[in-house]
């Protein structure tokens, strides 16, 4: 079995390393292996190649491998918390609380300057602060509530009363900074430049950082709490520490990507039914490496059309077929 698991590690890392390598060729303007390799090394002589690659190509590709390792570990964390199959990232609200946030700096009329919302730090800072808020809410309801389906009842309705608040935002906005939006909701790999990957780079790898130190406590979780209290996990301190690691991961990628959908729900699902484990210490490696190979091939799909298409529409495209796979088999792993 060993064996077998790191025959198919070293094949998901390959064919990570081939994909990453396509979305740097693909677009627009292809650009060939030997002009990629020219640029790296410092030796290209064409200056367009250059600045397309080293400022475009570059960072979309390491925030599609952000975006899928993050969004894929924090779907396995949810489903293994709440014990639910189709649990994702979102679930607690975050994403609809971010959302409030951006809904709130674009809709809210003269109250913003428009140099301040044109300005792209400004849907991240306030996606960021209604993101906040709800992970903090929610953290607070942890401790309140000590049933696991409760919370998660009290995340989904946080989310309810940010989504509603954001339908009241709708029905009294603009067209214009409606269709701002409505934008942002499609997703966008592009968005995150350099100066945006120096923040989302350090909270993401932070958030994955406490899900790999959870996994043996997640483990534990998946034979349900009584259990894990037999073996002396804390689980007020883990339920605080999932959370936290979820909304990191969930938070951040949404703040600068916008919500991108399904991803968090089918990768968990593909690493069990590839490597046929319930074992955190297999899945989140695993998920780290399907996540990353299936936005990268959601974003060399958008770039197939000459209208490029929105992420999160070939997201949930590629995703909801895995979904709907896995409620008819309905397998357990």
């Amino acid at each position: 079995m060993k064996n077998k698991n790191f025959i198919s590690f070293t094949a998901l890392s390959v064919l990570c390393l081939l994909l990453f390598v396509a979305d740097l060729i693909f677009g627009n303007i292809s650009i060939s292996l030997r002009d990629i390799f020219s640029v790296f090394s410092g030796s290209g002589s064409n200056a367009t190649h250059t600045e397309i690659l080293l400022n475009y190509r570059l960072p979309k590709s390491l925030t599609a491998i952000l975006t899928g390792s993050a969004l894929s570990v924090a779907g396995l964390l949810m489903q293994t918390f709440f014990r639910n199959p189709l649990a994702d990232p979102y679930i607690l609200g975050i994403s609809s609380g971010a959302g409030l946030g951006v809904a709130l700096i674009t809709m809210s009329g003269s109250f913003i300057p428009i140099f301040f919302i044109d300005s792209g730090w400004a849907f991240i800072f306030s996606a960021v602060f209604g993101a906040l808020l709800i992970l903090l809410l929610v953290i607070g309801a942890s401790f309140k509530v000590k049933d696991t389906v409760s919370l998660l009842i009290v995340g989904i309705m946080f989310g309810t009363i940010s989504s509603s608040l954001i339908s009241v935002l709708q029905s009294h906005a603009n067209p214009d900074t409606l269709k701002l939006y409505i934008i942002w909701t499609f997703g966008s790999l592009s968005a995150v430049t350099w100066d945006y990957m120096q923040v989302l780079f350090p909270v993401t790898f932070t958030g994955l950082l406490l899900a790999f130190y959870l996994q043996k406590d997640l483990d534990g979780l998946l034979l349900g709490e009584n259990y894990a209290r037999g073996l002396g996990i804390s689980i007020n301190r883990t339920r605080f520490l999932i959370i936290l690691s979820t909304g990191l991961l969930a938070g951040s990628i949404t703040a600068f990507t916008g919500p991108i959908a399904f991803v968090g729900v089918a990768v968990p699902h593909l690493s069990r039914g590839l490597f046929r484990s319930s074992s955190h210490h297999i899945l989140l490696p695993a998920c780290l490496l399907l996540g990353s190979s299936l936005l990268l091939i959601c974003d060399i799909i958008t770039l197939i059309p000459v209208q490029a298409l929105p992420i999160n529409v070939v997201s949930s495209l590629i995703g909801a077929p895995v979904i709907i796979w896995i409620i008819i088999k309905r397998r357990k792993y």
